[in-house]
């Protein structure tokens, strides 16, 4: 029995997960519900792994790659096609927001919502460097862990042979992280359907019929973003079928969504984009975490852009060329203002709003689907994070052979050789 579980491929143990949970959940919430502490599991080991598998993967990174300028070459390159992305995501969020009618089809009631002071940006920058690194990684600080292990890899690389002990060290230390993902993550199918269960038993329909359009709003953007600018860029930047990219990626993408966290993901983000994407592995080690802390093309792009149109609608507040510029470029540049900070999306919008000066009581009207929304975010931002690692690791020759191509070469060739015979 479970040796033909495992011979089913792991994506469709994954959304066999995800559909039998909707199910439950649209047909037994109250069992549905209950499914909750397996999704909760699920979640407590893949964010077991977080903060020892980014330090030891930064420093491994910087450690292995050739010189330290280019570490700065790879960063510089890959933070500007983030931002790229993030300004994409922006513009098609107005574009979708504007051409859909959001007027709420019945009245809605507000939610109470919990205020959130936004920090400003030299607080951010002094919040970047740890006072204490160790409580940084107690507090799962991934901002202040990754500058952290930035710097531990730079001094190894300055110390050379002295601390080759370290290096050895670090590089162990991540090979063990890795295997360790590569355990926890064959629970996938189980905490997907925990999570899924709870979140469609919890919400029901009731919860999200008020806000069809709005949620439709934020799916059909992301859906958008992730199909055009990114299969563009995985087809020309990439050099891979998008269609192929996007069945690599499509657990991953299961695991982002019904987790909601792009950090709780990076185990799975890591092994999708090294072993069936062929990234080389010292890159996506350094790409891949600082995705998750500001790449957020789903938050920081396609949510405030349409969130501010849903609201000004509902105020009955019009909106000119003006706003429009100004909810693109703070939507663009808010998810690097406010990374590491808990609840950026939620931080991002109130930017958003304050720039344009839109009424912040409007948050307590979409907080009730928050959730739903959120989730859709997440795999946008993830999805995000692998396409432009794949495509900056190909402008820079780091990609190697996927582990998937190479055994689907390999059944090639056995089939071929059987019919020789």
């Amino acid at each position: 029995m479970l040796k033909a579980w495992f011979a089913i491929p792991f994506w469709q143990r994954v959304l066999g997960g995800f559909v039998l949970g909707a199910l439950l959940g649209v047909f037994a919430a109250d069992a549905a519900v209950a499914m909750q502490p397996l999704g909760q599991l699920f979640i407590n080991a893949i964010q077991m792994l977080v903060v020892p598998l980014i330090f030891c993967a930064i420093v491994s990174a910087i450690t292995s790659l050739q010189a330290q300028q280019s570490v700065g070459r790879l960063a510089g390159k890959t933070i500007g096609l983030f931002l790229l992305t993030a300004l994409i995501a922006s513009l098609i969020g107005l574009a979708v927001g504007t051409l859909m009618d959001l007027a709420p089809a019945t009245e809605l009631t507000a939610t109470a919502v919990t205020e959130r002071d936004i920090p400003p940006v030299s607080q951010v920058l002094l919040n970047i460097i740890p006072r204490n690194p160790f409580a940084a990684m107690v507090e799962g600080n991934v901002l202040q862990i990754l500058l952290f292990a930035a710097v531990v890899g730079i001094a190894i690389n300055q110390l050379g042979a002295k601390a080759e002990p370290a290096r050895a060290f670090f590089q162990s230390g991540a090979d063990i992280m890795f295997q360790i993902t590569r355990m926890v993550l064959e629970l996938t199918p189980i905490g997907v359907f925990g999570l899924m269960a709870w979140v469609v038993g919890s919400y029901g329909l009731e919860t999200l019929l008020p806000l069809g359009k709005f949620i439709a709003a934020i799916y059909i953007a992301c859906m958008i973003h992730i199909i055009f600018t990114y299969g563009l860029l995985v087809r020309y930047g990439a050099k891979m079928s998008p269609w192929r990219f996007l069945k690599n990626i499509f657990p991953t993408q299961l695991i982002a969504y019904t987790t909601s966290s792009s950090y709780g993901t990076l185990p799975s983000t890591y092994r999708t984009t090294t072993e069936r994407l062929g990234v080389n592995k010292d890159y996506a080690s350094f790409s891949l975490p600082l995705g998750a802390t500001i790449n957020m093309d789903g938050c920081g792009g396609i949510y405030p852009a349409i969130a501010a149109i849903f609201i000004a609608h509902l105020y009955g507040i019009p909106l000119g060329i003006t706003e429009y510029l100004i909810i693109t470029g703070t939507a663009t540049i808010a998810a690097l203002g406010t990374a590491g900070v808990p609840g950026s999306a939620m931080v991002m919008l109130t930017v958003t709003l304050t720039a344009v000066g839109l009424p912040l009581e409007g948050i307590a009207f979409i907080a009730a689907v928050d959730r739903i929304i959120d989730m859709m975010r997440t795999a946008t931002n993830v999805t995000g994070d692998m396409v432009v690692t794949s495509v900056i690791a190909r402008s820079e020759g780091l990609v190697q052979t996927p582990v998937e191509l190479t055994k689907e070469q390999s059944a090639d060739a056995a089939q071929a050789q059987a019919r020789a015979l």
